[in-house]
């Protein structure tokens, strides 16, 4: 294994060295950072599909992007993909004292906490509590960690119930700012009950991230379906009624889900 990830390294290297390709050579950290976001995603379809053959290759993508970021710096003089390496062991066995160290847990809560610990001191440089949570996050998910920051020092509901009535709540002052015509208000109320659901959704150990993501695929399957129904009847769905449409979407449910 150690052989093949040297290889790795090395095949970058020479891909940034003088003689080498010239798109490497350009490459800077910045410009290659929506690479890497893509590899990502293209990772997460994979787990999901559970794929293997597929989740190996986006593996090896999501390397690539580790390695040839390191070797920037390294041809830079800041950093290189062996203090990466060394970073993330060093922080993995600080992490785990429980494993590498004299501490005892008896449950993976107590592993968390243990973690949480830790971090906290680590980050004993975070001026507010909400600080370094990447603006880069997906807007659901970055709503979420925050509201799970804050409950740590019990900025947090106990029950479910007002959580729920601050969705309507805020439900309701969108209502009011559409009926006014007040967009920009409108479009703040919006945000607001989208970060109550996702507060929800935090509550009931659900994912609105993965939720809103599970219902969007659900949708794209239901409407190929009603565009594949009316290409086998040969007729064009820019004619469509929505009567007609809301057919084939009644349909579509009990088919494909």
């Amino acid at each position: 294994m150690g052989e093949e990830l040297d290889r790795c390294v090395e095949i970058v290297a020479k891909l940034r060295a003088p003689g080498g390709c010239p798109w490497d050579r350009e490459q800077t950290n910045k410009s290659i950072l929506s690479c890497l976001l893509d590899e990502a995603y293209e990772f997460f379809e994979a787990v999901d599909q559970n794929d293997n053959e597929k989740m190996t290759e986006e593996l090896g993508d999501l390397l690539l992007q580790v390695v040839l970021h390191a070797q920037i710096a390294r041809d830079e003089g800041r950093f290189n993909i062996e203090d990466v390496a060394r970073g993330i062991a060093d922080k993995l066995i600080r992490r785990h004292p429980h494993v590498f160290g004299d501490v005892t847990v008896g449950s993976s809560t107590e592993v968390i906490h243990n973690w949480e610990h830790i971090k906290k001191i680590e980050k004993e440089h975070r001026k507010y509590l909400v600080d370094d949570i990447p603006d880069a996050l997906p807007a659901l998910f970055k709503a979420e960690k925050i509201q799970r920051r804050v409950a740590k020092v019990g900025f947090d509901w106990k029950d479910i119930a007002p959580v729920l009535d601050k969705v309507e709540e805020e439900f309701g002052e969108f209502r009011e700012a559409l009926l006014a015509g007040d967009q920009k208000n409108a479009e703040e109320e919006l945000g607001d009950i989208l970060f109550a659901l996702v507060n929800v959704g935090r509550h009931n150990r659900i994912s609105a991230e993965d939720a809103l993501r599970v219902t969007v695929d659900k949708f794209a399957r239901r409407f190929r379906f009603i565009e594949d129904k009316y290409k086998e009847s040969g007729k064009d769905i820019n004619t469509a009624t929505l009567t007609e449409m809301d057919a084939y979407w009644d349909e579509s449910k009990k088919i494909v889900g």
